[in-house]
C-alpha cells in the first residue's frame, strides 16, 4: 500500500485547504504518533530532577522508552505503567506536579513530529476541531493541547482529594475500549460526527478508537496495526527512524569490526 500523507498541501502559489462541510473532528494519539517516544518518560525525567524518583527507576524508564520507540506498547506494559504512575502520584500535591510542567515541556516539545502538527493545523483550517486522545494523564494531555493550540484533550484521570493525589484512578483508563468510550462521550458533548472524523494512532491497542471514525490513519504502526491497516486499506504514515538508525549503526559496527580483523590478519601475514 502506498504510504503517503492523506492531506495534500496547498496548491502552488498559495491557497487554503477546502473547508469541511461536515461535523467531523480529528483525534491524535500522543506517544509515537504526535511525538517520538513516550511523554511519560519525559515526565519521569522531570520527576527525577525534582527528587521524586530514583536514578535506578529513571534508568529502567529510559530502557522501556527505547523498547517503546522500537516496538510500541503492549497491554502488559500499559498496565505496569498505570500502576507505577499511581504509586508515584500517591500523596503528591497537585501543585508540585504542576510545577514540573516547564521541565516536561522542555523534554516533549522537541520530539513533536512537525508533519503531524501540519496535518493537525490543516484539519483546524478546514473547520475540524483537533483533540489529543491518550492513555497518559489528563493533566499532561491538556498541557500539550494548550501549548500546541489544539481544541482539547482526553486522558486518564487520577483521583484528587484536598489537592493531593490518592494514587487511585479518578475515571476510566483511556486505553483500548476505555479510550474509544471517552471518544464517544466527547463526540456526544461536542456534537461531532465520528463517521466524518479522522483518528491517528501507532498502536493495535487503539483499534477500538480507529474503527470508530470514518478515516483511520496508522502512524508509525506496530506490526499488528500495520497488518490491519494493510488489510483494511487504511493509510500508513511513518516518521519514527530510530530502528533504522540502530540497524545502520549495527551494520557499520560489523563492517568496522571486519575491517579491523582484515587489517590485523594482513599485518600478521606481513
Amino acid at each position: 500500500m502506498t504510504e503517503r500523507p492523506h492531506l495534500l498541501p496547498p496548491p502552488p502559489g498559495g491557497g487554503a485547504i477546502r473547508r469541511a462541510d461536515d461535523r467531523g473532528a480529528a483525534f491524535f494519539d500522543l506517544d509515537r504518533t504526535l511525538i517520538a517516544g513516550s511523554s511519560t518518560f519525559q515526565f519521569g525525567r522531570a520527576a527525577y530532577r525534582a527528587g521524586m524518583i530514583s536514578r535506578r527507576r529513571l534508568a529502567q524508564d529510559a530502557y522501556e522508552n527505547l523498547l517503546f520507540r522500537l516496538r510500541g506498547s503492549t497491554d502488559a506494559t500499559a498496565d505496569a505503567l498505570r500502576e507505577r504512575i499511581g504509586t508515584l502520584l500517591e500523596g503528591a500535591r497537585v501543585r508540585d506536579l504542576q510545577r514540573l510542567s516547564p521541565a516536561v515541556l522542555a523534554g516533549v516539545l522537541p520530539r513533536v513530529y512537525p508533519r503531524m502538527l501540519e496535518i493537525a493545523y490543516a484539519h483546524q483550517d478546514a473547520g475540524r476541531p483537533v483533540f489529543i486522545c491518550t492513555a497518559a494523564a489528563q493533566e499532561l494531555a491538556e498541557l500539550m493541547a494548550i501549548v500546541l493550540t489544539f481544541d482539547g484533550a482526553v486522558g486518564s484521570v487520577a483521583e484528587v482529594v484536598d489537592g493531593v493525589y490518592t494514587g487511585r484512578p479518578g475515571g476510566p483508563f483511556t486505553y483500548r475500549e476505555g479510550k474509544a468510550q471517552a471518544l464517544r462521550e466527547l463526540a456526544q458533548r461536542e456534537d461531532i460526527d465520528l463517521s466524518a472524523s479522522y483518528a491517528y494512532s501507532d498502536s493495535e491497542s487503539d483499534l477500538p478508537m480507529l474503527r470508530l471514525v470514518g478515516h483511520p490513519v496508522a502512524v508509525n504502526p506496530d506490526s499488528a496495526l500495520a497488518r490491519v491497516a494493510r488489510e483494511e486499506g487504511w493509510e500508513i504514515m511513518r516518521f519514527e527512524r530510530l530502528g533504522r538508525r540502530l540497524r545502520v549503526a549495527a551494520a557499520a559496527a560489523v563492517l568496522s569490526g571486519v575491517g579491523s580483523a582484515v587489517a590485523v590478519r594482513a599485518r600478521a601475514v606481513r
